[in-house]
């Protein structure tokens, strides 16, 4: 079933929790067929020793398998199971908030669905959460990946936290547990570049960590490689750092700087030696001289000018095709 295009106001004030709820569990779904069935027992399995009153909202991305397919059976056999597709890919972060604006339990768990994240860690982060923390992320104290990968995962956040400033502990991904409140700020923030992990940061909130076991992938490869990493942090990097636009002043200052040096030398060298082109020494110090302006420039307008573009065109977020319940509470497209 299709649903309106609801703004991320009107959302929040519809969305108030279901107080017989105690768990949402928020799971983004991407090729991941092979995973769901064995993902909704074990999850069914850790949360009954909870609570009975949990839900698991499954958000399907757009994948090229048939997991909707999968997500559809699933949620016709088990009521607790709320599924939905989006209308077409918009990434892993945009469905992460999909699920957070449909979550109706009084906490809510935020996990990938390829099985890394062990379901059975949720009673652990739920227990640490009772004792006075709204948001608790899981830290994988061994990750169970390639080395390849490992690798790559380290490359990307040096750079990325280079970049940003940040500081963000590569080994702490999007396996959490928050309270209901933290989810309601964090649906305020209406930005088109969504970082799960550094809004929760930056909201402030009392925050814990516990070590968690990291396990293989239950079926199939990841499609993260370090190249879509990369394209994904860099919206990202500009959304959240100014960082760039100073290592753009940097070189044009070092391109500038440099010129007036290689301006000395071919002064002094016209004075000793004698200049074979009449004119050749000062247009090579202009244009160098211009070429470091020229850069600094580009990059501070071209920069913030790609994010006000990005900002003010105020799409939605994300677009869901069809769901597997009805109510009057549609989830925001534009949260």
């Amino acid at each position: 079933m299709n649903a309106p295009l609801i703004s991320a106001k009107t959302w929040i004030a519809m969305a108030e929790p279901d107080d017989r709820l105690e768990i949402s569990v928020v799971v983004p779904v991407y090729a991941g067929a092979g995973c769901l069935d064995e993902l909704h027992r074990r999850l069914v399995e850790n949360l009954e020793t909870i609570t009975e009153d949990f839900e698991i909202i499954l958000t399907e991305d757009c994948g090229p398998d048939d997991s909707w397919a999968r997500i559809q059976e699933i949620a016709a056999k088990d009521p607790r199971v709320r599924g939905q597709q989006l209308s077409r890919n918009f990434g892993q972060h945009p469905a992460i908030t999909a699920g957070l604006a449909s979550a109706r339990g009084n906490w809510i768990v935020v996990m990938d669905c390829d099985l890394q994240d062990r379901p059975e860690e949720i009673p652990r982060l739920y227990a640490k959460a009772q004792e006075g923390f709204d948001v608790v992320l899981a830290r994988r104290a061994q990750r169970q990946d390639k080395w390849s990968k490992k690798m790559s995962s380290v490359m990307f956040y040096a750079t990325f936290n280079y970049l940003t400033d940040l500081n963000y502990d590569g080994s702490v991904a999007n396996f959490s547990c928050v309270s209901r409140q933290v989810v309601r700020q964090l649906l305020q923030m209406e930005e088109a570049v969504r970082f799960y992990g550094g809004f929760l940061n930056w909201m402030g909130f009392k925050k814990a960590y516990i070590d968690v076991e990291h396990a293989t992938r239950h079926a199939g490869e990841s499609s993260y490689t370090l190249l879509k990493l990369f394209r994904m942090a860099i919206p990202i990097i500009l959304a959240y750092s100014n960082k760039p636009l100073r290592l753009c002043v940097g070189l044009g200052i070092a391109l500038a700087g440099l010129s007036v040096l290689g301006g000395a030398y071919l002064f002094f060298s016209a004075l000793v030696y004698g200049s074979p082109v009449m004119g050749w020494p000062s247009l090579m110090v202009s244009l160098n001289f211009s070429t470091g302006a020229i850069i600094f420039t580009l990059g501070v307008l071209g920069l913030y000018v790609d994010r006000i573009f990005t900002e003010v065109k105020r799409r939605p977020i994300f677009i869901v095709r069809e769901r597997t319940w009805a109510d009057h509470g549609s989830p925001a497209e534009r949260t």
